[in-house]
């Protein structure tokens, strides 16, 4: 907070404004102050028409109120001296010094990390929390949209207290004197954190109080029970914790002050775990639950299962926690899952269909993405289907880039199979000979921890192919081994898409175009969501097949992952596909943008530098051809035609793009 003679706004407990330490009279009007909080918090420039949606509902004239309402403000602030109230055209904000608001304190530690935190940091922000729920008393029935806004952010800051004082839990020492009072809160804020209940369990048998410990053990038994949930595991963690005390105290006070990565969670193969929350309807007059919201969740659920990239909690057990009205943050640690999509939809009165949707990681509260899609409700199911396609691929490449940063900050002899797989995909996508090497390690070590996890085969299978399409390797025993690894993955789980698609790779290094797309299609007739597969059906298509097709399976898996490490592949495959249609400035604009991605490699220069010649732009082509040849010296276009299974006339167009930079 700031400086005593400073202005400073608590939203944590009921709202209050003080200037140079004294408390300041707040407006009467309710919705002056919820103005006041959610400009405050929000901290950015908030539309007019916004405001308006937020707090009035549909009064004669809902701009003059917001006009009203925000005289008040500065009349409020302003004594300070400063300008706090920015109009810039139709928007509004705040201008408020650094620290002056401690919820918005508290939201800038969870987006640096709590786990970053210092214990003395981590005190202090359970201080600002322990204060009482966000803007308590300041709840505005008439206005749905605040209240759906004020509900939402409830739960984060909750939520956040919850991980707050389990890391202050991890960082205390297993004999201080604070580490049960800390537990005790803990489980006050979120009595069915299933960690919360283990560490408390373990922290009384590490003390000998074995009696409070069943005590405890029958509290949270009749807890659970009321609510139909299990906890079961929480008495095995208690059968455990106490036959560690009888095995020495020593052993029980390493066990209390464990790490989390030694506390079983779910699944018990280390993959990440994902929970998704009914999506709410915030469009006025609609029933929060149920309907279109309901639908969405269940075909997400769904298509991320079919991606079997991670474990996905089914929807009955989601239903069934949202019907009790138990908010995404505390789901997750009910379920004790590593990561929890919600998210909202709202239709408007033209015609449209607004989604917001975010990822928020449960242990450390933060929220990893956030967007919001949209689309006309002129074909409410094919809208309802492209936005699903784009939450989908988009909450699973997060998750893989989450955990992908997660596995290459650990010591790389300590990871599990999930981990190694993952620092193998960071290396992977840098299509580096010597990263290369560096993924088939990482993938090899996945493999001999989890045979049975399909993923590793396949990203095994891609570094062979990579060492065969780039030329690192002799071809032949690495076409041989890309497809003995991508055929290992199929036999580990035939239903993984990952798995067909490695063997259509495989089978187009074979020169088996036809067989290459049957297991292509099958990946993506497994999981439609599967952009990988779009794609590599496009890179065939490109060279051999129908360039229309592959154009459109171009543009379908850019669409689906448009921040995807291959992207670099999607726009050169579209690029190669119309040079064969004639389409040339097309093209080039496609392989030029393929070309600036950063982990490009030389036969992405040489289609850019293809495409600009046949389009006529032959000073960008040289100039591409230069910096090809500085990648990799020597390098021409029998390089390119051998790394490719063009035909006789995208042959012929190769050659002639060669002559007109040579010329």
């Amino acid at each position: 907070m700031p400086a005593p003679d400073g202005l400073a706004l608590r939203l944590l407990g009921p709202l209050e404004v003080r200037l140079g330490g004294a408390p300041v009279e707040l407006p009467p009007s309710r919705k002056v102050r919820a103005l006041l909080a959610y400009l405050a918090l929000v901290g950015r420039p908030v539309s007019r028409s916004h405001l308006c949606e937020l707090l009035w509902d549909l009064p004669s004239d809902p701009r003059g109120e917001l006009r009203w309402a925000l005289s008040k403000l500065r009349t409020l602030l302003e004594r300070s001296g400063q300008a706090a109230v920015v109009a810039a055209g139709e928007t509004i904000a705040l201008q408020l010094p650094d620290g002056c608001v401690d919820a918005r304190t508290v939201a800038s530690a969870l987006q640096e990390g709590i786990p970053t935190l210092s214990l003395d940091r981590l005190q202090a922000l359970a201080g600002l929390l322990e204060a009482g729920d966000l803007l308590e008393g300041l709840d505005l029935p008439r206005s749905p949209v605040f209240t759906g806004w004020l509900v939402a952010e409830r739960r984060r800051f909750r939520s956040a207290h919850a991980a707050v004082l389990e890391h202050c839990v991890r960082l205390l020492p297993a004999q201080s004197d604070r580490l049960l009072p800390t537990l005790e809160r803990w489980l006050a804020v979120a009595p069915f954190d299933r960690q919360a209940h283990e560490r408390m369990l373990q922290a009384l048998a590490a003390r000998g109080r074995l009696r409070e410990g069943e005590e405890h053990l029958a509290a949270a038994a009749r807890q659970y029970e009321a609510q139909g949930q299990d906890w079961a595991p929480i008495g095995h963690a208690w059968r455990a914790a106490k036959a560690r005390h009888a095995a020495g105290a020593l052993q029980a006070i390493a066990v209390a002050a464990a790490p989390e990565s030694d506390v079983p969670s779910l699944p018990a193969d280390g993959r990440a775990s994902l929970a998704v929350m009914p999506f709410t309807d915030r469009t006025p007059g609609a029933a929060l639950r149920g309907g279109v919201g309901d639908g969405m969740a269940h075909d997400i659920i769904t298509r991320l299962a079919k991606l079997r990239s991670m474990f996905v909690i089914a929807e009955g057990t989601m239903f069934a926690l949202s019907e009790r009205r138990v908010g995404s943050e505390d789901a997750g640690r009910r379920l004790a899952v590593d990561y929890v999509a919600s998210g909202s939809l709202r239709r408007t009165a033209d015609a449209h269909l607004h989604v917001s949707v975010q990822l928020a990681e449960t242990r450390g509260s933060r929220i990893v993405w956030a967007d919001e899609f949209s689309g006309r409700l002129d074909e409410t199911f094919a809208v309802l289907d492209d936005i699903g396609n784009r939450i989908v691929t988009a909450i699973a490449l997060q998750v893989e880039v989450a955990e992908r940063n997660r596995a290459i900050l650990k010591n790389p002899n300590s990871l599990n199979a999930w981990e190694a797989h993952h620092r193998g995909l960071w290396h992977m996508v840098r299509f580096d000979r010597d990263d290369n090497e560096q993924a088939r390690q990482f993938f090899q070590a996945a493999v001999r921890l989890d045979p049975a996890f399909a993923r590793p085969h396949a990203g095994l299978s891609f570094t062979h192919w990579q060492d065969a399409f780039q030329g690192w390797r002799d071809a032949a025993p690495a076409i041989e081994q890309a497809y003995r690894a991508a055929s290992e993955g199929l036999m580990a789980d035939e239903s993984d898409p990952s798995s067909h698609w490695s063997l259509g790779r495989a089978m187009w290094l074979k020169d088996r175009p036809d067989d290459a797309l049957r297991e292509l299609q099958y990946a993506v007739d497994l999981s439609p969501n599967f952009a990988l597969g779009h794609y590599t059906i496009a890179f065939v298509h490109a060279q051999t097949g129908d360039p229309e097709i592959a154009v459109a399976e171009a543009d379908h898996a850019r669409a689906l992952s448009p921040m995807d490490p291959l992207l670099f592949g999607m726009l050169a495959s579209r690029a190669l596909a119309l040079v064969r249609l004639g389409r040339y400035e097309e093209a080039a604009d496609s392989a030029v943008r393929a070309a600036a991605r950063p982990n490009a490699h030389v036969h992405i220069q040489a289609i850019a530098l293809l495409c600009l010649a046949l389009a006529g732009k032959t000073a960008a082509a040289r100039e591409m051809s230069i910096a090809l040849r500085r990648a990799r010296p020597g390098y021409g276009v029998d390089d390119l035609l051998k790394a490719f299974k063009v035909g006789p006339e995208l042959q012929a167009l190769t050659r002639k793009a060669a002559r007109i930079v040579d010329a």
